[in-house]
């Protein structure tokens, strides 16, 4: 490892309790403070991925946390990644790759034979870092998972990383959650465990006060941070809890708004596709379980990625939703599937090797792209930049896809031609109708590129006679919120403190 590397980890008394987000606002807190910084989480599972500048597939986690900390995301910041595939099973990405799709019993018993890369990739950054900040999974005391832990305390011992346990008061229980996961490691893991951060707090502080001493007496360990809930800064998420209905609340369309509805698929994922619409002033998005949501008063509907397209396409047939999206684009609104909703947007898809189905399994889509696709074995990885064919519009984003979409027919045209970024090689990609009203594409992060998502919005506001709005700047105000996240953190948390822990000298803001 790197001489004089130093390390700390972030573990959790459960999921969504805040782990990336806290590491996020290290990262940028470090990185503020002039050192070099990379983040690290051994194994993550979610359907909400990237591909990075090797070409390679990691968690969102990750890339949010190395552009918090000004570096380029790496396959070795995430060198195991787990994608659930909504039959049991996840598909598991070593360093980048696809490597194989296991069960839950089976990736259990199939987890120490990854160690030895985890490590190689821990290595890896530890000779360009001075200081690696590291993300635990779920909770850190699985009694019943940690025989073959590969991410939590297991991951912090091999490298001797200070821990710090965050939990989540708004959820409630917050001293069970504490006191509990205290109460259930082992000696060696409480040496380790330096305090704690309690986050997304919720009125006012005096009246915790109590509740710190309690905490601190009952463990012998400094509650380090009480954060405030926030709502005015804007991080992605790094999976779909973000979609539960509580978390993300109904809006009514409204007539002088671009009214988008979103299908929440089952195997919803790289939702925050669609995080940028949220962030316009007049578009009204909502995600739809039920059919019958799907009114006239929406202006465009989406459908996003999925980790399973033949499972999903079956539940759409199943739950109505294909009569109701036809009826819908028959109506002449908009219609937009990225990946895998491109896919269920044509006539079928076939899985003749058994990628996410039985063997030779095919299932019809919606018929509204005079498309097919057939999956293949191996999985297309890489960023691409190009242009619309009709515009010339310019988009830019990656493809992450098992399947191979072809026209079946001559209705419609392709909606962009495209390259990988350097390469010389371009091709035509993606799907339009004739009337130009439905549209499929591979392109993740397509509704980034200002002139596009302009473009889109615009035609849809001066069919109701809405104010046509000039392209607004993409995602780049998220390098803004990382400074918010950190001045947050630095607000609430005793920052020093942790810089302390980790055997670093101080160091100046």
């Amino acid at each position: 490892m790197g001489q004089g590397t130093k390390a700390i980890m972030f573990l959790g008394t459960g999921s969504d309790v805040g782990k990336s987000i806290v590491a996020t606002a290290l990262c940028r807190i470090f990185k503020r403070r002039g050192l070099r910084v990379a983040p690290f989480k051994a194994q993550n599972m979610s359907n909400n991925s990237f591909v990075t500048a090797e070409g390679g597939e990691i968690g969102r986690a990750q890339v949010v946390q190395a552009e918090a900390a000004g570096v380029l995301p790496s396959v070795h910041m995430n060198p195991v990644l787990l994608k659930p595939s909504g039959s049991g099973s996840s598909q598991v990405v070593l360093h980048g790759r696809v490597a194989t799709e296991l069960s839950a019993m089976e990736y259990h018993h199939y987890k120490p034979r990854l160690k030895h890369a985890v490590m190689a990739s821990y290595k890896r950054l530890a000779e360009q870092y001075q200081v690696i900040v590291m993300e635990g999974a779920g909770s850190c005391c699985e009694m019943n998972l940690k025989e073959n832990d590969l991410v939590n305390f297991q991951m912090a011992l091999a490298v001797g990383a200070p821990c710090i346990l965050v939990a989540d008061i708004d959820r409630g229980g917050v001293f069970a959650q504490i006191i509990g996961s205290y109460h259930l490691m082992e000696k060696r893991e409480r040496e380790l465990l330096q305090g704690f951060i309690i986050n997304k707090f919720r009125g006012d502080p005096r009246l915790f006060e109590s509740g710190i001493r309690y905490i601190e007496e009952k463990t012998g360990k400094p509650v380090l941070g009480l954060v405030p809930y926030y709502e005015h800064i804007h991080i992605d998420p790094e999976d779909s809890v973000a979609l539960q209905p509580d978390k993300r609340p109904y809006k009514f369309p409204q007539p002088n708004a671009v009214n988008v509805a979103v299908v929440r698929l089952p195997s919803i994922s790289n939702f925050t596709d669609l995080e940028i619409l949220e962030r316009e002033t007049d578009v009204v998005l909502n995600y739809l379980s039920r059919p019958s949501e799907l009114s006239r008063h929406y202006d465009m509907l989406i459908l996003p990625g999925t980790k399973n397209v033949m499972n999903d396409a079956r539940w759409m047939a199943k739950r109505g939703w294909k009569g109701a999206i036809k009826e819908f684009a028959r109506s002449e609104k908009f219609v937009l599937g990225i990946c895998g909703g491109y896919q269920l947007l044509g006539q079928e898809v076939v899985d003749p090797y058994g990628v996410e189905a039985e063997p030779g399994a095919r299932v019809k889509g919606l018929g509204l792209l005079a498309v097919r696709t057939v999956l293949d074995r191996d999985k297309i990885v890489r960023k691409v930049i190009g242009k619309t064919i009709d515009s010339s519009i310019r988009v830019k984003g990656y493809e992450i896809h098992m399947g191979r979409t072809r026209a079946c027919k001559e209705q419609g045209q392709p909606f962009a031609r495209i390259h990988e970024p350097g390469g010389k090689e371009k091709w035509e990609e993606g799907w339009l109708s004739e009337n130009g009203r439905i549209l499929g594409t591979y392109i993740h992060g397509v509704l980034d590129s200002p002139g596009f998502r302009a473009w889109l919005l615009n035609l849809i506001r001066e069919e109701k006679g809405l104010e046509p709005k000039k392209a607004r700047p993409g995602r780049l105000s998220r390098f803004k919120d990382y400074d918010k996240l950190a001045d947050h953190f630095e607000r609430y948390c005793d920052v020093e403190r942790i810089i302390g822990f980790m055997g670093l000298e101080p160091v100046e803001k």
